[in-house]
């Protein structure tokens, strides 16, 4: 495994193993992402209510990179038109399609099937290569699959050791649905536990490092948020180790449902 391993998605296309997440990055984001875009990151994740749009459609073009080797993972919101949207934010970023559209959050009642129809229609049209799903429940998913019989790709998630949950771990693997890994570093909140500590220096890594390489062994996506390039150099070496199988038990078990947002929506 290392920066360009990619995983397959149910449909076929292709995903890079670790992703650079973006929310906040509201300045200097074009020198952020393209930092991030020479040290080897190839997908990039965003919504539209982020507002790094025009930055990282800027990086994406500096790059001198083949659009086709770009990944990029955007979103929209649970009051839109999601395929009025989607054009919308492509228009914003400059370019031509989207890799990955997600819908960024459940409604607040019901599951958002039409929401997911105006994903299928961009789908159908070209604007994206697939589609998924964020901080949805397995009882959502599956109300989107009884409505349209269409699987999402992906649920882009907040998980941690501390937090995650193994009974959606199952469900998707089951279904072949892709967990993509956001608040991974739990916002800083937990990067000082001696236990985690300890697993750390046990590898000479440092704990953020150990918590996305757990990610990558369980077979989830990472998308680490950074904007220092100290960071982004960190977020990307984790591909010189390997966790074993009593640390990667002692990691699982640190689970006691934490969220650095207040709350697992999937669970």
């Amino acid at each position: 495994m290392d920066p360009n391993t990619e995983i397959s998605l149910h449909t076929g296309s292709k995903m890079p193993v670790l992703g650079l997440g973006t929310w906040q990055l509201t300045d200097d984001t074009t020198e952020t992402i393209t930092a991030a875009l020479n040290l080897g990151y190839r997908m990039i994740d965003t919504a539209s209510d982020y507002g790094t749009q025009p930055g990282i459609g800027e990086a994406f073009r500096r790059s001198g990179i083949e659009r086709s080797a770009l990944y990029l993972v955007a979103k929209v919101e649970e009051t839109d038109d999601a395929y009025e949207a989607t054009r919308q934010y492509l228009s914003e970023l400059q370019l031509d399609y989207a890799d990955l559209m997600l819908i960024h959050r459940p409604p607040r009642t019901g599951a958002g099937e039409e929401l997911w129809r105006g994903l299928l229609r961009a789908r159908e049209e070209g604007l994206t290569r697939d589609i998924g799903v964020s901080n949805y429940s397995v009882e959502l998913i599956e109300a989107l699959m009884r409505a349209t019989g269409e699987v999402p790709t992906v649920n882009q998630i907040e998980w941690s050791p501390f937090g995650h949950s193994e009974a959606m771990l199952q469900y998707a693997t089951e279904r072949k649905i892709v967990i993509q890994a956001y608040s991974l570093l739990t916002r800083t909140k937990r990067l000082d536990d001696k236990r985690l500590s300890g697993i750390a220096a046990k590898y000479g890594k440092s704990p953020a490092q150990v918590l996305i390489r757990w990610n990558l062994q369980r077979g989830t996506v990472p998308i680490p948020k950074a904007n220092q390039r100290g960071h982004l150099e960190e977020n990307i070496r984790v591909f010189d180790f390997e966790i074993g199988e009593e640390d990667m038990a002692a990691l699982t078990g640190l689970n006691e449902r934490y969220s650095s947002l207040g709350t697992l929506p999937y669970m």
